[in-house]
């Protein structure tokens, strides 16, 4: 038992911080008092410390489930450094291992325990009829749900934590998931009575660009451009194929510039030598598939490029937001071309969901042909209304053209209220169209009193502006209702007259022909002064040999933007050092001494 109990006390002992992130106290406390809990969160938004810190402060020792090995390792890892009894259970360990960690946790020492779900149901009639369980974090909990982007059968197992551990608060976490994936979790979790805290999506620190119809020299001329500028600093390029991962490194290498590529197809040694690279900062750039990223922490990468299109919306939330995950500016830049969605259509098709999974793209390739601000657009998918333009995306620096869309507003929510929300797209436009389609006949709708009052629009315009419509928050997809339209509230406010809207101006032409200029790419500045600079990578350079002698991985032993911290307070002695956010005492005692005789010197 640790002799700390109050979360913030345990905040400050173990993790070096003065004050939570947003949400973050409210379901800390939430757990405290013994509730289930879902939490959606985004990556970087301190999910982890919601369930580590009350696995601290209450008896027993918390089971954390996790599908990702490299998650367990990487948390593991930085418990440990913070000072904390935590060891994770799967494959990478022998036999003679598994059984010390399983005796820890008899004896009551283990504050977390790391494990697979479907290592945990072998367990579930012997080993944990042995251990005091504190509390049951389910990470990655979109996973249960056959709506989610990522749905796993083995997460369907857990089903048997509730009735198994009764008095032990569960709680479900994920970065991705949107309002029919959160309700599924619940009821698959049998969470029927549990709290849902629901995080903002907005990285604001992420500027998202999309470039369209770039040939493959020109793309890979600014993906050069773009490391050259970050040749300090991490990134990673997804790819969509094997072939292409090794097509780009093999480019880049050509160019002179340092970096490796992942894939599934690799040997799993290889595969785990190319991660650990990555994570010590031996390797700044990796080119990888969607395999790589999934439970890293590392907090410095500094820009993230999709060099091809993500097949939907979770996916490309969830692999942007491993840039900048210290808080600190970094770039996003996804290359949209027609080629990509051509055979992302043809997965989808041959996919087990083929109808869920082709309307999710779908609404990424709207997202890649936006007009408006696009952070609205990805915070609205997660069911998030963002009023102002964020002024970090390609389309806020350099805007379209804009028009009064209130009243084609009202007549597209005013004929789906007609038809009791009950009609997809296409019968929409077809009734605002007038159209004499035998569906629209069958069902009545031509004896609405909105028939035919969007006959002004064509069918292409009407497409656009519906979709506006859906990424600006006024309508939403019902996929578990026949992909029917329903009414948000801030659509009943602009149906009711109560909130303005405007779109981006669509003709067929300017769809077609407009460009959007390349943007220009902010960097990221340490300190304003030279000696800041240099004082930074003198920082850089005592971590990395820490972390060689340690075995951490560097920002495991301290971010980027604790380093950042000190460079600008300046920090002169210890207790000068334990203000800087980011270092706890456990930190200060280990490695400390060393950072401040650099600044001091």
């Amino acid at each position: 038992m640790t002799d700390v109990v109050n979360p913030k006390e345990v905040l400050k002992k173990y993790f070096g911080y003065d004050s939570f992130r947003p949400l973050q106290e409210e379901v800390i406390n939430n757990l405290m008092d013994n509730h289930d809990t879902l939490l959606l969160m985004p990556t970087g938004g301190g999910k982890s410390l919601c369930f580590q810190i009350p696995a601290l402060a209450k008896e027993g020792t918390a089971l954390v489930i996790s599908p990702l090995i490299a998650l367990m390792k990487d948390q593991v890892q930085a418990l440990k450094a913070n000072g904390v009894e935590a060891e994770f259970i799967n494959s990478t360990l022998s036999y003679t291992d598994i059984n010390a960690v399983k005796e820890k946790c008899r004896k009551g020492i283990l504050k977390l325990l790391y494990i697979a779900p479907e290592t945990l149901v072998r367990m579930r009639d012997n080993f944990l009829n042995e251990i005091n369980v504190s509390l049951i974090a389910i990470d990655e909990a979109h996973c249960i749900s056959q709506w989610g982007h990522d749905f796993r059968p083995e997460y369907k197992q857990l089903q048997f934590l509730k009735e198994k551990f009764p008095s032990a608060p569960v709680i479900a976490l994920t970065a991705t998931a949107d309002k029919i994936t959160r309700k599924d979790i619940t009821t698959q979790l049998q969470l029927a009575e549990s709290k849902v805290f629901v995080s903002s999506f907005d990285r604001a620190n992420l500027s998202l660009t999309v470039r369209k119809g770039v040939n493959s020299k020109q793309r890979m001329s600014e993906i050069e451009s773009l490391i050259r500028k970050y040749k300090n600093d991490s990134g990673i390029i997804y790819c969509l194929s094997k072939k292409t991962t090794e097509s780009v490194a093999q480019k880049l290498n050509a160019a002179g510039i340092e970096c490796a590529f992942y894939h599934g197809g690799m040997e799993a040694a290889a595969r785990t030598n190319v991660q650990e690279a990555f994570i010590r900062d031996d390797v700044k750039v990796i080119i990888a598939t969607i395999a790589f990223g999934m439970g890293i922490d590392k907090s410095n990468v500094r820009y993230v490029i999709h060099y091809n299109m993500p097949k939907n919306m979770e996916s490309y939330y969830q692999e942007i937001g491993r840039a900048g995950r210290d808080g600190l500016k970094s770039e996003t830049i996804f290359y949209y071309n027609i080629g990509d969605l051509i055979m992302l259509q043809q997965f989808a098709q041959d996919s087990g969901q083929r109808e869920l999974n082709l309307q999710k793209l779908k609404l990424m390739q709207e997202y890649a042909e936006a007009g408006i601000c696009r952070r609205k657009i990805l915070l609205n998918y997660f069911s998030e209304t963002m009023t102002q333009n964020c002024g970090n995306c390609d389309v806020c620096l350099n805007p379209p053209k804009y028009i009064q869309g209130t009243l084609i507003s009202q007549k597209a929510l005013s004929a789906i209220s007609r038809m009791d929300e009950k009609a997809g797209f296409n019968m929409l436009i077809n009734v605002l169209r007038g159209s004499r389609n035998g569906d629209v006949l069958e069902k009545g709708y031509d004896k609405i009193k909105t028939y035919g009052a969007g006959k002004d629009l064509s069918f292409e315009m009407w497409q656009s502006y519906l979709m506006q419509m859906l990424q600006l928050g006024l309508i939403e997809v019902a996929y578990d209702d026949g992909y029917s339209l329903k009414i948000t509230e801030f659509g009943k406010q602009v149906l009711f007259g109560k909130s303005d809207i405007h779109f981006v101006q669509v003709t067929i032409k300017e769809r077609k022909e407009t460009k959007v200029k390349e943007p220009k790419l902010k960097s990221i500045v340490t300190n304003s002064q030279p000696e800041g600079v240099v004082l930074f990578e003198e920082l850089r350079k005592v971590r990395k040999n820490i972390s060689a002698r340690t075995g951490f991985a560097p920002y495991i032993i301290f971010s980027d933007a604790t380093l950042n911290a000190m460079v600008t307070y300046l920090p002169a002695n210890e207790n000068e050092m334990l203000g800087i956010p980011g270092v706890s005492q456990n930190k200060m005692n280990k490695y400390g001494k060393e950072f401040l005789e650099v600044i001091n010197s």
